[in-house]
């Protein structure tokens, strides 16, 4: 057997790591024969919360989960990391403005980012969760120079599953039938799902999913709406926010980093817009295409894009920039 990947899940008392642990754990993300040691990161008010999730993962007799370190301490957490998955963040309060979340998360994310820098490995691949998930994952980098910038991503695979999920219902096939969707921008609602690329299975021949779906007014309406609104929908039902599919959705992300990307196919991922050729300005954690190998992610560059694209890409860019332009004036303080 392989040497045990040390592996970090920040907010780990929380609901989304609750589902996560035991998948990674078992081997869903890193193979069945890769040993694991799982370091859950919580604040000191849930450590005893975070005892019982400890018991649990014990009581799982999961042969490849080496170790479980649970810790309130970043020195202890970000100890030589090879995967550090950051899902803790301060959730928005009623009546709390934008402003007074972001400033909250930059305190976080600075002081994480900083402790990647001091502790972890520099080969540290980091899948940033927490929202505002595209800003958050900007400080972090930041905050960690000495670690290359393409180590770090945050997660819309959660909104590229929903959009793959939404055109395969549609289409009445399994979701494997669909690939290539889009995520372009901002984890908000402000993202912009495309479906110009994508390709539908369709009885064994795969066609455009304009053709697959013949229905153009859903495909630039409520399709949209609805992928960009799932996530304050599963609140409004259940009164809690995803975390069953934002585990999935992390596994995928994850997953895919660590074994790549199948031939043909991009997934939606957070990453530095640096070199893009989308007209997307520099300095940003912007979502885009990527294709994946050797555990590093290239942006698929060359695809056509219509007016109609154009101008929901450029709007949650602007969404970014002001984020990113608010988030920075708080890292100095």
């Amino acid at each position: 057997m392989s040497e045990p990947i040390k592996v970090l899940v920040t907010g780990a008392a929380g609901q989304i790591a609750y589902s996560l642990l035991f998948s990674i754990a078992k081997g869903d993300v890193f193979g069945k024969d890769q040993p694991v040691i799982l370091v859950l990161l919580d604040i000191p008010v849930m450590m005893g919360v975070l005892e019982g999730v400890v018991m649990e993962l014990q009581d799982c007799a999961i042969p490849v989960l080496r170790e479980v370190i649970a810790t309130d301490k970043e020195e202890v957490a970000f100890k030589d990391l090879d995967v550090a998955i950051l899902v803790g963040s301060m959730p928005r309060r009623e009546g709390m403005e934008r402003k007074d979340l972001l400033k909250a998360n930059v305190a976080i994310f600075k002081s994480q980012g900083a402790a990647l820098e001091k502790y972890a490995k520099k080969t540290v691949k980091v899948l940033v969760v927490g929202n505002p998930a595209n800003t958050n994952c900007l400080i972090a980098a930041k905050s960690a120079p000495s670690i290359p910038k393409e180590n770090f991503s945050c997660l819309t695979r959660l909104d590229h599953n929903r959009a793959r999920s939404q055109v395969a219902m549609r289409c009445g096939v399994p979701a494997s039938h669909v690939k290539n969707v889009i995520i372009w921008g901002n984890h908000s609602s402000t993202q912009y799902p495309d479906v110009h690329h994508c390709k539908v299975n369709m009885s064994g021949s795969e066609v455009g999913c304009f053709e697959a779906v013949k229905d153009d007014a859903w495909l630039k309406g409520d399709f949209i709406s609805t992928v960009q609104l799932r996530g304050a929908a599963v609140i409004k039902a259940r009164k809690l926010s995803s975390a069953m599919s934002a585990a999935k959705a992390i596994c995928d992300h994850v997953r895919d980093i660590w074994f790549g990307t199948a031939p043909g196919e991009f997934v939606s991922m957070g990453v530095y817009s640096s070199g893009n050729k989308y007209g997307v300005p520099e300095d940003l954690i912007y979502s885009f295409p990527v294709e994946i190998k050797n555990k590093t992610w290239k942006i698929v560059n060359d695809l056509p894009v219509n007016d109609f694209s154009r101008s929901k890409m450029d709007a949650t860019a602007a969404e970014l920039v002001d984020e990113r332009d608010t988030a920075v004036t708080f890292l100095g303080e």
